[in-house]
C-alpha cells in the first residue's frame, strides 16, 4: 500500500503529512509531529494513556489508523493551555495532588476536558463513569474524581 496525505487540525493548527499504511494517530502525534505529551501504555485502547481529543470526542489514539481521520480536529495536551497558563482541568489536577508519576495524567486530563465540555456540572457518578476507561495505578483515583469536580466548580465560578 503507498502512503497517503493526511490533513489534521492539530491543536488549531493545520497539519498535513504523509503518513505510511498502518500508522496510528498516536504515532503520527509522537513521531511526526512531536507532540508527546499522549503516551504509548497499553497499544490495546484499553489503557486511556494515549487519549486525544477527535472532534471534541475521546479516543485511544493507539487505536485509530490516522487515515481514517482525515480531516478532523485533534486535541491534545498541548493544546489545552497554548498560553502557558494551566487551564481549570490542570490547575485541579495539580492542587488537588491528582498526578503521581504522571503517565495517566494527560489522558485522564483529556478525557476530563471533554467530559466538562459537553456536562459542566458533573456528579461524582458521571466522573467515575467518564473516566472508567483511564487507568491509574498510582492515585486511586479518589483525588483524580475530585480534581475533575474541582475543575468543574472552578469553570462555573468563573
Amino acid at each position: 500500500m503507498a502512503s497517503k496525505i493526511v490533513t489534521l487540525r492539530v491543536n488549531d493548527r493545520e497539519e498535513e503529512f504523509l503518513a505510511r499504511p498502518g500508522t496510528t494517530l498516536l504515532g503520527a502525534l509522537r513521531d511526526t509531529l512531536g507532540l508527546t505529551a499522549a503516551k504509548r501504555g497499553c497499544a490495546q485502547g484499553a489503557c486511556g494513556s494515549c487519549n486525544v481529543l477527535v472532534d471534541g470526542k475521546p479516543v485511544p489514539s493507539c487505536l485509530v489508523p490516522v487515515e481514517t481521520v482525515d480531516g478532523a480536529a485533534v486535541a491534545t495536551l498541548e493544546g489545552v493551555a497554548p498560553t502557558g497558563d494551566l487551564d481549570e482541568v490542570q490547575a485541579a489536577f495539580l492542587e488537588d495532588f491528582a498526578t503521581q508519576c504522571g503517565f495517566c495524567t494527560p489522558g485522564m486530563i483529556m478525557t476530563a476536558e471533554a467530559l466538562l465540555a459537553e456536562n459542566p456540572d458533573p456528579t461524582r457518578a458521571e466522573v467515575v463513569e467518564a473516566i472508567s476507561g483511564n487507568v491509574c495505578r498510582c492515585t486511586g483515583y479518589e483525588p483524580i474524581v475530585n480534581a475533575i469536580l474541582d475543575a468543574a466548580s472552578r469553570r462555573r465560578s468563573a
